[in-house]
C-alpha cells in the first residue's frame, strides 16, 4: 500500500477515534447533577453566589446567557417552558435584594448588594438581579437594588488617577478577581438600559487593569497596590481564569447587542488580551494537564500545589474564545485538561464520589490548598456548558486539536 494513502486511513482512523472518545465525551449527567447540588449546598459569599447565578445560567438556561446567539436584551418575559431553569438564578436575585433590605431597611443611596470588605465581588450578583428586574419578577426592589449598586461603584469606591475603580472598599487595590465581578455588570447594565457609556466604562475598566496587572510576559499579577501586606504578584492561575472568563462575558455581551458593529475595535482587544493569557499560560501546563495554584512557580515550591479548580475555568474561557472569535489556537490544552479532570478513576477522581472538584485552593485563602470551594464546582459546570456549546456550533477547531494530538 503506498504510503500516502496508508497515511491517510491512519489519519481517517485517528480521527474517528478521537471524534468518538474525545469530542463525544461529557460529563455524565449524575456527576454533573452532584456538582451542581455541592454547588447550591455551598455558595453564599457575594463572589460565590454570583459565579453561582452565572454558571446556572450557562449550564442550565443557556438562552439567558450572555453566551447565548440571542439577541441582547432578551425577552422580557420568561416562557413557560424556561421558567423551571431560569428560576434558581432569580431565586438567588430574590434572596439577595431581600436580605439587603432585611439588613438595613433604612438604607438608601449608593450601597453594594450584600455587605463585603470588597467594593467589587457584591456587583457579581449584578446580572441576575437586572434579570430578575428585566423579566418583571415581582416582591423585590430589582431596579432600586442595581442602580444602587451601580452608584455605589462609580460614585463611593476609591479609585486611581486614571480611573480604575478598586477591588477593595477602604483602599485602592486592583485584584484580576475583579475583571468577572464588575465589568460583565456594566456592559449588561449598559445594553438593557441602552446606555453605550456603561458598556464602554466596563471595556475601559478591563484595559486600565490589564495594563497594571499584565506582567511582561502577558501573564497576569493577582494583587497591585494596597502596600506589601497587600500586593500579590505571583501569577495566580484561578485570577488569570477570572480575567480571561470575565474578558469573555464583557465581548460576548457587546457581540449580541446593538453595540457589536460600532464596538468592533473594543471586542477585538478583548479577545486578544485573551489570547494572550492563554498563549502565556499553556506552555506552563504539564504532563498531569492540571496548572499549579501558581502557573509561572514549580508545583513543588513552597506553598504551591495543583489547583483543578483554575484549570477547569482556563480550559472554559479556552472553548468560548474558540465559539465567540473564532481562535482555535489553544483547543488542545482544553481538550487534554478536561479529558483529565472529568476522567474516572475512583478514588484518584477529580470529581469525587461526593461531587466535589479537587485538589483546589481554599477560596477564602488563595494562597492555601482547600478541600472544598463553591466557585470550583461553578468552574466544572461553566467548563461542561463552554464545551457543550462548542461542540454544538461544530467543535471547530477539533481538526487541528487531533493534528497535534497525534
Amino acid at each position: 500500500m503506498p504510503s500516502s494513502i496508508r497515511t491517510t486511513l491512519i489519519r481517517a482512523l485517528c480521527l474517528t477515534l478521537y471524534m468518538d472518545v474525545v469530542i463525544g465525551q461529557n460529563l455524565a449527567d449524575d456527576r454533573l447533577s452532584l456538582v451542581r447540588t455541592r454547588l447550591q449546598e455551598s455558595a453564599n459569599r457575594s463572589w460565590e453566589l454570583g459565579t453561582a447565578a452565572q454558571a446556572l445560567l450557562e449550564i442550565d438556561a443557556p438562552s439567558w446567557s450572555v453566551f447565548s446567539r440571542n439577541s441582547l436584551p432578551p425577552p422580557q418575559q420568561v416562557p413557560s417552558e424556561a421558567q423551571s431553569s431560569v428560576a434558581p438564578v432569580l431565586t438567588l436575585a430574590q434572596e439577595i435584594v431581600g436580605n439587603r433590605s432585611r439588613l438595613n431597611s433604612n438604607a438608601e443611596g449608593p450601597q453594594p448588594l450584600m455587605p463585603d470588605g470588597s467594593a467589587a465581588d457584591p456587583a457579581a450578583n449584578g446580572v441576575s438581579v437586572l434579570l430578575a428586574n428585566w423579566t418583571g419578577q415581582g416582591g423585590q426592589d430589582y431596579a432600586g437594588a442595581a442602580r444602587d449598586q451601580l452608584d455605589f461603584l462609580l460614585e463611593r469606591v476609591p479609585r486611581t488617577d486614571d480611573g480604575a475603580i478598586s477591588h477593595r472598599e477602604a483602599e485602592v487595590q486592583l485584584w484580576s478577581d475583579y475583571v468577572y465581578m464588575v465589568p460583565p455588570f456594566l456592559a449588561y447594565y449598559g445594553v438593557l438600559t441602552r446606555n453605550q457609556s456603561l458598556v464602554t466604562e466596563a471595556y475601559n475598566q478591563i484595559r486600565l487593569y490589564r495594563q497594571y496587572l499584565r506582567d511582561d510576559d502577558n501573564l497576569w499579577k493577582h494583587i497591585a497596590m494596597g502596600g506589601e501586606v497587600a500586593e500579590d504578584n505571583g501569577h495566580w492561575t484561578t485570577g488569570n481564569g477570572w480575567a480571561a472568563a470575565g474578558m469573555l462575558r464583557v465581548l460576548a455581551t457587546i457581540q449580541n447587542s446593538e453595540y457589536d458593529k460600532n464596538m468592533a475595535h473594543q471586542q477585538a482587544d478583548l479577545a486578544h488580551w485573551v489570547g494572550e493569557i492563554h498563549g502565556a499560560i499553556y506552555p506552563l501546563l504539564d504532563d498531569t494537564n492540571i496548572f499549579p495554584n501558581y502557573a509561572s512557580r514549580a508545583v513543588n515550591d513552597s506553598g504551591n500545589f495543583y489547583d483543578a479548580a483554575g484549570t477547569a475555568l482556563l480550559a472554559a474561557t479556552v472553548y468560548r474564545v474558540s465559539l465567540y472569535w473564532g481562535d482555535h489556537s489553544h483547543i488542545s490544552f482544553a481538550q487534554r485538561c478536561r479529558e483529565t479532570l472529568y476522567a474516572d478513576n475512583g478514588n484518584q477522581s477529580h470529581i469525587n464520589a461526593q461531587g466535589w472538584l479537587q485538589p483546589v485552593v481554599n477560596p477564602h485563602s488563595f494562597g492555601v490548598e482547600g478541600s472544598r470551594s463553591p466557585e470550583a464546582q461553578a468552574f466544572v459546570l461553566e467548563l461542561e456548558a463552554a464545551y457543550r456549546d462548542w461542540v454544538n456550533e461544530g467543535s471547530n477547531g477539533a481538526i487541528l486539536s487531533l493534528l497535534l494530538w497525534i
